[in-house]
């Protein structure tokens, strides 16, 4: 199995080290770490360069305050220097949550930063993690398609029956959270949206209720959401378990052992 998203720089370190070992003993071919912004991208790295399971992401979350122009051109620069062993841009997007709590929010210079990274992805030929959802997702589609960049992963994706056509047309992924044990309208997501373009991710540390209440995020909660999918797919459950991390693989292009430079 494979995480497709979690902030794995956001745990502590006895909690990164807790997970790191568990993913030897519950059958993981790794996680998916990405970036929230120039320090985060140092410290994935640091996490990727000494475990193999860690596949890296580079980029720019953007649910915080415009950054200055030196962090953005250095995180363009780590991702120049480590793209080869860079699996996608991301986290980057638009910030929803941030642009809702103010009436008179400018949300030009986060279009901007974005595509800059949609521009970079394309050079570099990788695929960008995206924080986009409900009409965002809209203006991240306008950009994608803007660009013909087809490999795109809308992780904790929710948004409208017309969104989730536009995506499905384009053959984007999205990724399943573990809230999809309680919340009808991620279930109702996974009834519509193809089988073969679903990954599973928890986004740790973000905690979760249900089953999950008090818990710390941990990547061995995608299992209950994988049976979860299986079960409202109608599919076996070995089958939809191997589709899922066949397409996280090839995806993300992870071919086993990674060697860093």
């Amino acid at each position: 199995m494979i995480d497709a998203h979690i902030h794995l720089d956001w745990y502590k370190r006895e909690e990164q080290l807790q997970i790191l070992d568990d993913l030897r003993q519950n059958n993981f071919s790794g996680l998916i770490a990405v970036s929230s912004d120039l320090e985060s991208c140092r410290k994935v790295w640091d996490l990727s360069s000494r475990n193999e399971h860690v596949h890296p992401a580079f980029g720019w979350h953007p649910e915080q305050s415009i950054p200055g122009k030196a962090e953005l051109d250095e995180i363009e620069a780590l991702i120049r220097r480590h793209h080869h062993d860079l699996v996608a841009i991301g986290e980057i997007g638009l910030p929803y949550y941030k642009r809702k709590k103010d009436a008179h929010f400018n949300l030009q210079p986060y279009l901007e930063i974005l595509e800059r990274f949609i521009l970079l992805a394309k050079e570099l030929d990788l695929p960008v993690v995206l924080h986009a959802i409900y009409e965002d997702a809209e203006l991240v589609c306008d950009l994608l398609e803007k660009h013909h960049i087809k490999i795109a992963h809308f992780h904790w994706f929710k948004g409208s029956a017309s969104t989730l056509q536009r995506m499905m047309k384009n053959k984007y992924k999205i990724s399943i959270t573990p809230d999809c044990l309680y919340e009808n309208e991620i279930q109702e997501i996974i009834r519509q949206y193809p089988l073969e373009l679903l990954m599973v991710e928890t986004d740790g540390p973000w905690q979760f209720e249900g089953p999950f209440r008090g818990k710390m995020t941990h990547p061995v909660m995608i299992k209950q959401s994988i049976k979860m999918i299986s079960e409202i797919k109608g599919k076996p459950l070995n089958c939809v378990k191997n589709l899922i991390v066949n397409t996280t693989k090839s995806f993300y292009n992870i071919r086993g052992k990674r060697l860093i430079k």
